[in-house]
């Protein structure tokens, strides 16, 4: 065989390959990590609400408006739960050691912008992750031992957990530190719902499991509070 056969056969084998790969959806120039990330609006960090109102108006909201979210309210209650606030690292909430062993999920269903679906929330770069597509608002209503204000709202934060990270440094007395983060995050949810003129509350109480296996819960990850979040 000379070389110009021994040439035309590689390319054409080549050429069967690619054929192949393409039939199967998969494409050669395919990110799949950046095709399931979502930028979000960078976060509003001066306003004309003052603290001290915010403070005055707080309450726990279970009744919401039949209305979308926007990606910049979604981004700006993030942020205010684990935002960064400086080079080095710092949060907007205080955490032990600056060990930080939170992990933000929304559980998304009216959001303009946002499929509805499951994403994790990424500080370091104000981003969210998709980790399970649909809704799951009725799933995890079942799991919150049927509180029906989660399933009415237009989404849900999830916070959870790796108590790991702050154990290997406090021992046992770690876990008090983790449980004392969350309420930091969660008062700071709340009160720039408040700002935003959202309405949310707090849910300690539902199926531990149930919720790990809706959200794809790392084992290491548990889940500490639901909060929906609804226009008012």
């Amino acid at each position: 065989m000379n070389n110009i056969s021994v040439l035309s056969l590689i390319f054409f084998v080549g050429f069967l390959v690619m054929m192949h790969a393409t039939s199967n959806g998969q494409k050669s120039n395919r990110n799949p990590e950046s095709a399931e990330t979502i930028s979000m609006p960078s976060p509003v960090k001066k306003s004309g609400f003052s603290i001290e109102e915010a403070l005055l108006k707080r309450r726990s909201i279970r009744q919401y408006k039949d209305e979308p979210l926007t990606l910049a309210e979604i981004s700006q209650l993030l942020w205010a739960a684990q935002g960064i606030t400086n080079n080095r690292g710092f949060r907007t909430a205080p955490s032990a050691g600056a060990l930080y062993p939170l992990e933000l999920y929304v559980v998304a269903d009216k959001i303009e912008g946002l499929p509805a679906g499951v994403y994790k929330y990424i500080p370091a770069k104000h981003e969210l992750k998709k980790i399970e597509h649909g809704n799951k608002l009725a799933e995890l209503t079942d799991a919150a031992l049927m509180q029906t204000w989660v399933e009415n709202s237009s989404a849900v934060i999830v916070i959870a957990a790796v108590y790991e990270r702050t154990t290997i440094k406090y021992g046992k007395r770690g876990i008090r530190y983790v449980h004392m983060e969350v309420g930091s995050a969660a008062q700071n949810i709340y009160l720039q719902a408040v700002s935003l003129n959202l309405g949310t509350t707090f849910i300690g109480a539902f199926n531990d499991e149930q919720v790990k296996n809706i959200l794809s819960l790392a084992d290491d990850e548990h889940p500490l509070s639901i909060m929906p979040i609804g226009k008012i």
